[in-house]
């Protein structure tokens, strides 16, 4: 069962910050001091202004421009309250001024590199770039978001300049000695191209084939080339459908062996638009798909019924030697005004109704921990 509750990086304890995807183009971009050009290359909508739009209509006007750290709302003191040891968010933006959208792609999402201050203002120690809008803008532009990124201080993980630099993950000096190593990997269900993924001769995605007993065996491979003592693995996985609650037999098969095989010691699951349900499997924890942390879809109708527009922090405490889960705790999140709020308590309430409902087949259900915060309970 969890331990005690609270920051912690102290003794064997080592918390971290999680989160799902954090998108940081198009109506957010326009909020920003430095805005992208406005027009779109959509079928229904051709200008990110109508996003702000939206989400004004809804909940009230924004002032614009916004500062750098707006869009973080709540979250900025939730992550000082923690002080986790390293922040990981699954950065679902190219960050690119670069005019060449994917052809026939439908969606295309950017973020002004001037407006990188937006990412810096949390803090962020890795952005996981492994998913199906880093080259939104081309190749031209995933070379200016790593670009960008890296003078900024932010680690990447999941995209490079070719295979090698894709595949290798980001290691992020642990206090007391020790690396946490963050591997990324895209999907094509998640609707990751094919033609995305990186090769020795070109830049890209570092794209998981599938889920066989092959895929396991080449991932095992590739962490053991990294992994020294003392090191601790988070497996950043972009994977499945947008919207749905369904955890296949095959994906946590997947999931169990990336711990039980390959040295991994979290698994980091997203792409579902949507918080899904947990599982600790040999005092690990795997999170199959957390949801968007932040994104610009206030106002737009359809999927009521999965409420995207709550979400979660995960802040879980590993045992610094094993890698095994101490505790979790979750505080529920809501997108108000293109900002992250902390959820009233009616999101709060659905999101443990939710989670305790698909947690069931996972051995997992969560408490009630004061009126702000989620925590996990297992075994």
């Amino acid at each position: 069962m969890p331990g005690s509750d609270g920051p912690a990086e102290a003794g064997c304890g080592l918390t971290l910050f999680l989160s799902g995807d954090v998108m940081t183009g198009r109506g957010i971009d326009q909020i920003l001091p430095h805005p992208c050009p406005a027009r779109l290359h959509e079928p229904y909508i051709q200008s990110a202004l109508d996003y702000v739009k939206l989400a004004e209509h809804l909940h009230g006007p924004i002032s614009r421009p916004a500062p750098a750290d707006y869009v973080w709302g709540d979250a900025l003191a939730e992550c000082a309250r923690w002080r986790p040891a390293a922040r990981i968010v699954n950065l679902e933006t190219a960050v690119t001024t670069s005019n060449d959208p994917w052809p026939a792609k439908g969606i295309h999402y950017r973020m002004n590199p001037q407006n990188v201050a937006c990412l810096t203002a949390a803090k962020l120690s890795c952005c996981v770039l492994a998913n199906n809008h880093v080259l939104d803008w081309g190749r031209a532009g995933l070379a200016e978001t790593l670009a960008t990124l890296r003078a900024a201080g932010i680690a990447t993980a999941g995209a490079g300049s070719d295979v090698a630099e894709a595949a290798r993950p980001a290691a992020i000096e642990l206090a007391g000695g020790g690396r946490l190593l963050i591997f990324a990997y895209g999907m094509g269900s998640s609707g990751v191209p094919h033609d995305w993924a990186a090769m020795h001769d070109r830049s890209g995605v570092n794209l998981l084939p599938g889920l066989t007993a092959h895929d396991v065996d080449a991932v095992a491979e590739h962490v053991a080339v990294y992994k020294r003592g003392g090191d601790l693995v988070v497996l950043s996985l972009h994977w499945g459908e947008n919207w749905g609650y369904r955890i296949s037999a095959e994906e946590q098969a997947f999931a169990r062996h990336l711990i039980g095989r390959a040295g991994v010691d979290l698994v980091h699951g997203h792409s579902s638009h949507h918080v899904k349900g947990m599982e600790v499997y040999d005092r690990k924890l795997i999170l199959y798909g957390c949801g968007d942390l932040l994104n610009d879809y206030e106002g737009i109708g359809g999927y009521e019924d999965f409420r995207a527009d709550l979400a979660l922090m995960y802040f879980p405490t590993l045992d610094r030697s094993s890698g095994r889960l101490v505790n979790l705790t979750l505080t529920p999140t809501q997108v108000r005004r293109l900002r992250i709020a902390r959820a009233g308590p009616e999101g709060t309430r659905w999101l443990e109704a939710m989670l305790n409902r698909e947690g069931r087949a996972l051995g997992t259900r969560v408490e009630r921990r004061g009126e702000q915060h989620l925590a996990l309970r297992w075994g």
